[in-house]
């Protein structure tokens, strides 16, 4: 491996790749290298040949083999990043696995082993993590920007309308909750510092059981509460608000999930520490603040992150305990659903 360039492989040909071709294609320490289709040769080739990649492999295991592949990007259905990060661990790979980690906690765990075992990074492709609008307003909400915070709530939502899409296969890991609602709940933690001492959700079934629609609530150790909602049924929606003891704060893209766009952040303080204690008196009060952040792309912070802790020149964003953590909160939520009860952690 180079000191200065990282040599990629993607381990599927997923749409999402298509938000993370052109920043390694583009970066200065970044190579695309190869790709690989389960699906066989040809497609691999096709592949390779729209987007300009050197290699194409017609097997996973194919590209797993190859000496100069550094790191994969695992963009495999949900159900199956467990067993194909673990073989590219055993093969020597850095992983990016897309979001979500795991399935379940134990799932995180066996792969958090074999990376050790082997030597090798493993990080979450959570891009809202490695964004600068998140990781100010978790320095930002830490220091006390509003004060103590009492509750969050956090929506996103489109409708897949698209029969046989694996977004629908709870047998591959589909559902709202793992592919929409695992950003909420990990911007929800992320903003708290903490985990979920007990949560419950709700769900709306399709068809073989996977949830269409899923809210939930988390409750903290602080006495932070926090709501979402995911749905495949709802027109797309993605927002996001804290509310403190002191203040607010409102974001229009909490999950940066769009590329090219400019997100805003509104920041609404009381101007002291004490209201009027009359409903709609305290607006006078306070005192507003906007952060805008432009041409916002958090695939391209997520592979610099990557880049950079592979070179061992920083920590990894997300550990594979806070991970872990975002895995265990969900699998406990899906528990509540089918259960009809609250679960604690």
């Amino acid at each position: 491996m180079s000191p200065k360039s990282i040599r990629w492989g993607l381990l599927s040909t997923a749409r999402i790749n298509e938000r993370l071709i052109p920043v390694i294609q583009d970066g200065a320490r970044s190579e695309l290298l190869a790709v690989a289709s389960g699906s066989g040769q040809d497609k691999a080739a096709r592949y390779a040949t729209q987007w300009h990649i050197p290699r194409a492999y017609g097997s996973y295991e194919a590209l797993l083999a190859d000496p100069e592949v550094d790191v994969v990007y695992l963009s495999l259905p949900n159900a199956l990043h467990a067993p194909w990060a673990i073989r590219a661990a055993e093969a020597g790979k850095h992983i990016l696995c897309e979001k979500p980690l795991a399935l379940t906690a134990t799932e995180v765990d066996h792969m958090a082993a074999a990376a050790q075992r082997h030597g090798v990074l493993l990080q979450e492709a959570v891009m809202m993590r490695y964004h600068q609008q998140t990781i100010e307003l978790q320095q930002r909400v830490a220091s006390g920007a509003i004060g103590e915070v009492r509750l969050i709530r956090g929506l996103f939502t489109f409708t897949l309308d698209r029969p046989g899409d694996i977004r629908l296969n709870p047998a591959l890991g589909g559902g709202s909750i793992w592919d929409l609602g695992s950003y909420p709940v990990s911007f929800m933690r992320a903003m708290l510092g903490a985990e979920p001492v007990e949560v419950q959700g709700w769900q709306t079934s399709g068809e073989g059981g996977v949830d269409l629609s899923f809210a939930g609530q988390l409750r903290f150790a602080s006495g932070a509460q926090t709501q979402f909602f995911s749905s495949f049924q709802a027109v797309p929606q993605a927002n996001a608000e804290l509310i403190g003891s002191t203040g607010t704060i409102h974001l229009d893209l909490p999950y940066v999930n769009q590329v090219g766009v400019t997100s805003k952040v509104r920041i609404s303080r009381l101007q002291s520490n004490r209201s009027s204690g009359t409903f709609g008196d305290a607006s006078s009060q306070l005192e507003e603040e906007t952060l805008t952040y432009e041409n916002v792309n958090a695939y391209q912070a997520e592979v610099e992150a990557m880049v950079a802790s592979v070179l061992k020149e920083t920590e990894p964003v997300v550990s594979l305990a806070d991970s872990r953590g975002n895995i265990a909160a969900l699998e406990a939520l899906c528990l509540s659903a089918r259960e009809n009860r609250p679960v604690r952690l």
